[in-house]
């Protein structure tokens, strides 16, 4: 029985002491926003803006290209008669080259519009590479904390199995005595398997909340974490944290860039009934004199759309339509925040009244517990009254672990709905 109990403590231990990384909450916090593949990889996303920014910058840049040719033909043409005054207007190997420059002038501001757009991505991306890392940041938090409930679980099984022992000693004591059955020792052998049982649930637990820091903080081999004296900030008051929600929270944001990107497609594609023009510029010299064998030109073109039927009047009906569906995606996004924030609480106030109750249980739970073990010694109740004092005992334990890791996943929610992760949990760490 000893070696189970020593073992289960040996196997964590063992996990401490031959750490490869030690962890405060704050450094796991601060390694998820600079390691992070998940960030890393929303990261390129502003990049890959940027990028489709340039290239329509491009398109109202002035463009400059130069083309040659050479050619063999089956014959060779001339005209002016023989000698000097012989002009060759078809040579039989004939060679030509020109640079040439384009530049658009006006295209009824499509190519701003289309910038202005690019530019509204790449906030979008932004906003993006936000909301990831107020996602992995929930996520790195509540592994955290699941990690050190799980060791709180550990040495709460081991004060149970503590508890069993001591009865365990008692029983076998009233049984060599004579006093009682053996039944009552095998309750209390009972009673120390099941808390063996329940520490080991916990060693589990605590692997499996260690396996997912490890992937998301790029990490190999054993993890130790501190407990943290404050790991959650004092949250703020609920109406708040909904103002805050509906109104800078990543996706609300990227709703609101995304109907300034609708807006400035209904008037891109407005700009498709106004005339283009552009300029070229270009310099030729070829091998045939005629009409010249080099010369230069400059000239203006334009284009005026006349009649189309009804083509532009229908990217319009659909760019309006677009518009209004990012309008309505706008309002739902909020609506969505805001009751996020409240769902939120809702639960963060259940998990404090179940810890405030639970913790409460504990205070009755021991006293009923103490007394019941006092009586037991001096055979005035029963075997089983104590069990199923004890049991209590334990069950009342479990309930305050749990409802302190339930509160504290509650608080993170709250933050994340809020759309105040990074701000909240980063007071002190600077960005990557």
């Amino acid at each position: 029985m000893k070696r189970l109990t020593a073992a289960l403590w040996i196997a964590l231990c063992a996990v401490t002491a031959s750490a490869q990384t030690t962890l405060t909450f704050d450094a796991a916090l601060q390694r998820a926003l600079e390691v992070n593949n998940t960030i890393e990889r929303s990261q390129q996303d502003i990049a890959f803006a940027q990028s489709n920014k340039d290239y329509l910058l491009s398109a109202v840049m002035p463009k400059i290209t130069l083309t040659g040719d050479l050619t063999r033909n089956s014959i060779e043409q001339s005209f002016g008669g023989d000698g000097e005054d012989s002009v060759t207007i078809l040579p039989r190997n004939d060679w030509a080259y020109r640079v040439t420059l384009s530049q658009p002038i006006y295209a009824g501001r499509r190519e701003l519009r289309a910038y202005s757009q690019a530019k509204i991505g790449i906030e979008n991306a932004r906003e993006g590479v936000r909301a990831t890392e107020d996602n992995i940041l929930l996520r790195v938090a509540s592994s955290y904390l699941a990690v050190v409930n799980a060791e709180r679980r550990v040495e709460l099984e081991q004060r149970n199995i503590a508890l069993a022992e001591k009865r365990l000693v008692q029983a076998q004591a009233f049984f060599e005595a004579g006093e009682v059955t053996k039944v009552d020792v095998f309750r209390a052998e009972t009673a120390k398997k099941a808390a063996q049982r329940m520490a080991a649930t916990a060693l589990q637990q605590r692997e499996h909340a260690v396996a997912q820091l490890r992937s998301d903080l790029d990490l190999d081999g054993p993890v130790a974490v501190s407990t943290p004296d404050q790991a959650l900030p004092v949250l703020p008051a609920e109406e708040a944290l909904i103002a805050r929600a509906t109104s800078s929270r990543p996706d609300i944001d990227i709703a609101e860039n995304n109907v300034r990107v609708a807006q400035l497609e209904v008037q891109k594609q407005r700009g498709y009934w106004l005339p283009t023009v552009t300029f070229d510029g270009g310099y030729i010299q070829q091998k045939t004199p005629f009409p010249a064998d080099k010369y230069s030109y400059g000239a203006f073109r334009f284009n005026v759309p006349l009649f189309q039927a009804g083509e532009v009047h229908a990217r319009i009906a659909g760019a309006k339509s677009r518009e209004k569906q990012a309008e309505l995606d706008l309002e739902t996004a909020k609506l969505e925040a805001r009751e996020d924030v409240r769902r939120a609480f809702a639960d963060l106030r259940s998990a404090e009244t179940g810890l405030q109750l639970a913790q409460e249980q504990v205070v009755f739970a021991q006293a009923e517990y103490d007394q019941a073990f006092d009586l037991y010694s001096a055979q005035e109740a029963t075997s089983l009254d104590l069990s199923v004092s004890e049991t209590s005992l334990a069950d009342a334990n479990r309930a305050v672990a749990e409802e302190i890791l339930n509160r504290d996943l509650a608080k993170l929610r709250v933050l994340y709905a809020a759309g105040a992760m990074k701000e909240a949990l980063n007071n002190g760490v600077k960005n990557p």
